[in-house]
């Protein structure tokens, strides 16, 4: 079949992932092979395919499909996370859009209409993760809020509330004012903002004396219960145990000393309003203080506030500004800059209140999860997220599970009439309980469920022993085999809100880790550094990337700019390598394919030709074992940059070069078998980044039965050093007298006579042919002295001389010469100053001090063959 001038990305990515598919090889069964297994981070059931997502499925699939070469039973389960904030905001939306309010509406009939835009757009990321090549066990798809999923997260409620674990108290929690429900710590994320610093005056009772507090909230004060100072600060000794009126609204406060207060922020005196503020609540609960909350659930002011009521709070703040200046009780405003929490799933400003929710006490499961990760039993890639692992997991505090929404798994307490409390699987058992607690007067009809749903991490915390029904199934085959889990690749911005849960519930539930290794990857950023975003419009559509590019280019894109780890700089010209990336391997394809039928036994020639074969399978053998280092330490982009180089520089370059035939001459049939082979070898190694070229060349290349995405590493070879090093030395040399012939202005269909002053006669042992052959050389002989006549050069502390017929610009090549000449005597003396610096040759390590005198000695020879070469033009 004729080949296309270009890989058609398109027609192949469609192809060969059906087949895949139709051969079921993404499918895993338990067996008496090695298994390896990855949980994917479970997209929110809201998401669409974004770079993040790039990356870190790329890295996935790479990880999968290699330890499917490598023999094992690869197993990588997908699916989805119900994600309670983001879809209920998505369904409320679609509700507005089609003219319905959720307040209008029963929890039931809100719930119809979640799972109608779940069943709708829930399955769109899966299905784009098939457009990136993602070999996926699409059987095993899961999803958080699948019926087994459900019944094993509330069944998990129930057990860490009878362990004692799980309380329900009125405490101090993060309100998103947007998405009405209460944030766990880690779903607040501080930014520095741009503020305005209010300075008040409130008046002392009794005096015509006033006393001044700095505060960011000015919208607060009708919440306020008292006026802090600090104790020791000599400027408000004489209020101490006095009141203060409030400005506009004046109602009287107590004037309260504490250590707490800093004496140099703002004016020394502190605004105390503990409904409003978690250091503020902590003072309040300290000294008895009033607790007056002056917000609704929405952020807008309530009727205790007495003024300003149904306002928003920003919009509040404005006027009352405005009011207190006009009333004289606003000293002065100034710009002011510090961290405020935003909600991590609405952006709103997040507002501290008190509210009645339930919490895990995480001091009690988290001890064996911390163990984990410093004794390395888990381990952290890169290994410096240990140190912030332990300093979270150190000062770790109770988690607010609570959630006030309807799409989740709803909490299982039921309340009776009078308010009391039972926690169990479903009503007729909680109905028993309330009985067995002597509220016999309880029925069916009398008791109501908690309204409140669970946080979603609460069920995604199980994920690794859940996807494999683990919990709701104990025992059974499948969790017996693929856990614990080997890999997880994750973002390290949810380490707390997911990474750390997994592992406790892994020890609670499993009595062991969920996983072996976690590989963070870094934040993807655009070319000037900031973080993708969709409000900054540098997020580029990356299923139009696909559709441009071809998945193979997008994924070598994303993954050649990521350092182990680290940020990385993303931009479109990754994907144009990689596009340029597959035609080069598609070129040369042609070039093979041509040969096919030119293939000859006995051929002239075919002894160089061998040297070339022989060199390249060392090559290759050295590849394959730097390769699984870069594995082994998680440094995957180096990986790829090793597979790149040996095929464009390596195979391409060089060994395709040297084997080549001449025009219309034939090629040794098994000089062609194994460059196939080879072919087909470097296919398997790029395989786990670039599934598609790679599959669809190594059927191009010779009728098979076999796939490549299933096929087996052969066994690793050991490397020939020795004709590593001379091909080494040959290509520095053909690449140092091409030079030469550009610089002396020769064409390449000029011939020349070679002559070559070795160092070691040997080394050029089986090179002669194609060293000829590549410089377009008629004649090849050594010579122990200089070549009168010639063009010269050096490479390492052997000389070359080129003799030629055509005419030569002597003048420019003097010119050129002599540049080469002061450049190298420039190299030299720099050189000799490190290698003069005692301190440099006591302190460096012994190889980087002989790397130097490598340079020094090089540098001295090239000289002396650039004066010799002025010598002889």
């Amino acid at each position: 079949m004729e080949l296309s001038n270009t890989f058609e990305h398109g027609k192949a990515e469609e192809h060969w992932y059906q087949h895949w598919l139709d051969r079921n090889y993404f499918h895993s069964e338990p067996d008496g092979r090695e298994p390896y297994t990855i949980v994917i981070p479970p997209p929110n059931v809201t998401g669409v395919l974004h770079m993040g997502h790039c990356l870190n499925n790329t890295i996935q699939d790479i990880l999968v499909r290699r330890a499917r070469l490598m023999g094992r039973n690869a197993c990588w389960v997908p699916g989805t996370d119900h994600a309670s904030i983001a879809t209920e905001a998505k369904v409320v939306r679609m509700l507005r859009d089609r003219g319905i309010t959720k307040s209008s509406l029963t929890r039931d009939e809100f719930l119809a209409y979640a799972w109608e835009w779940k069943e709708k757009y829930g399955g769109i990321i899966l299905q784009q993760l098939r457009k990136l090549g993602c070999s996926l066990d699409w059987e095993r798809t899961t999803f958080t809020m699948d019926p087994h999923y459900y019944d094993s997260v509330i069944s998990v409620f129930n057990d860490l509330y009878n362990k004692g674990f799980i309380y329900r108290g009125k405490r101090m929690i993060n309100w998103d004012v947007r998405a009405l429900t209460a944030l766990s710590d880690e779903e607040v994320i501080r930014r520095q903002t741009n503020q305005k610093l209010y300075h008040l005056r409130y008046l002392i009772e009794g005096t015509d004396e006033y006393i001044t507090i700095a505060t960011v909230r000015p919208e607060t004060i009708m919440g306020d219960t008292a006026i802090a100072v600090h104790p020791d600060d000599e400027r408000y000794k004489q209020y101490h145990g006095k009141r203060a009126i409030i400005p506009l609204v004046n109602r009287s406060i107590p004037i309260i000393t504490d250590d707490y207060v800093t004496v140099d922020f703002g004016t020394g005196a502190l605004k105390v309003t503990p409904a409003h503020d978690m250091n503020d609540n902590l003072l309040g609960q300290k000294h008895g203080l009033e607790v007056i909350d002056i917000f609704n659930d929405d952020g807008t002011l309530n009727e205790l506030a007495g003024m300003y009521i149904g306002e928003d709070r920003i919009d509040a703040r404005k006027k009352i500004a405005r009011d207190l200046e006009q009333s004289g009780a606003l000293v002065k405003t100034e710009d002011y800059s510090s961290e405020v929490g935003y909600s991590e799933r609405t952006d709103a400003v997040v507002e501290p209140r008190l509210s009645m929710q339930w919490w895990i006490d995480m001091k009690k499961i988290s001890d064996p999860a911390l163990r984990a990760v410093l004794d390395e039993e888990i381990k952290f890639y890169p290994p410096k997220f240990r140190n912030l692992y332990r300093h979270w997991m150190e000062n770790i505090k109770d988690w607010c599970i609570s959630r006030q929404l309807w799409w989740g798994q709803r909490i299982p307490a039921w309340y009776d009439e009078a308010g009391n409390f039972v926690v169990a699987k479903n009503a007729e058992e909680a109905l028993g309980l309330f009985h067995k607690q002597g509220n016999t007067s309880a029925t069916a009809g009398s008791i109501r469920q908690d309204e409140d749903c669970l946080d979603t991490w609460f069920s995604s915390w199980l994920w690794p022993i859940e996807v494999f029904r683990g919990y709701s199934e104990p025992d059974n085959a499948d969790i017996n085999y693929y856990y614990p889990t080997n890999t997880l690749v994750t973002a390290p911005e949810i380490i707390f809100f997911w990474v750390a849960r997994m592992i406790m519930a892994g020890y609670e539930y499993k009595g062991a880790k969920p996983f072996s290794e976690v590989y963070f990857t870094g934040i993807v950023r655009d070319k000037q550094g900031r973080k993708m975003s969709k409000s900054l419009g540098n997020s580029p559509d990356l299923l139009g990337l696909i559709d441009q590019y071809g998945a193979d280019a997008c994924r070598f894109g994303i993954l050649i700019s990521s350092p182990a780890g680290n940020d990385l700089l993303w931009d479109e010209s990754a994907n144009q390598q990689g596009a340029f990336f597959n035609n080069k391997i598609w070129n040369a394809l042609k070039l093979v394919k041509m040969w096919e039928g030119r293939q000859a036994d006995n051929v002239e020639g075919s002894a160089d030709a061998g040297f070339a074969v022989d060199w390249f399978a060392s090559r290759l053998a050295q590849a394959r074992i730097q390769m699984d280092e870069q594995f082994r330490d998680f440094r995957l982009s180096e990986a790829l940059k090793t597979a790149y180089s040996l095929i464009w520089d390596d195979f391409c370059s060089w060994y395709l070069e040297w084997v080549k035939p001449g025009f219309e001459q034939p090629i040794s049939r098994e000089v062609y078998t194994k460059t196939v082979r080879f072919f087909e070898e470097l296919m398997q190694l790029l395989h786990p980044f670039m599934p598609f070229i790679t599959e669809e060349i190594y059927h191009q290349l010779r009728e098979k039965k076999e796939d490549l995405t299933v096929s087996l590493y052969p066994a690793q070879s050991k490397p020939d050093e020795e004709i590593l090093g001379k091909a080494e030395l040959l290509k520095n040399v053909i690449t140092a007298i091409r030079d030469a012939r550009n610089k002396s202005q020769l064409k390449p269909k000029d011939t020349i006579r070679l002559f070559i002053q070795p160092e070691n006669k040997s080394d050029y042992t089986n090179l002669q042919g194609i060293l000829s052959k590549q410089v377009n050389a008629v004649e090849f002989a050594f010579t122990s002295e200089a070549v009168a006549q010639s063009i010269s050069g050096v490479t390492g502390k052997d000389r070359f001389f080129l003799v030629t017929t055509a005419p030569l610009d002597t003048s420019s090549q003097r010119e050129q010469l002599q540049r080469d000449l002061d450049y190298q005597v420039g190299f030299l003396k720099a050189v000799e100053i490190k290698l003069s610096n005692e301190r440099f040759v006591s302190n460096a390590k012994p190889e980087v001090v002989e790397m130097e005198r490598k340079k020094k000695a090089d540098a001295e020879a090239k000289i002396q063959a650039i004066r010799e070469g002025l010598a002889n033009i």
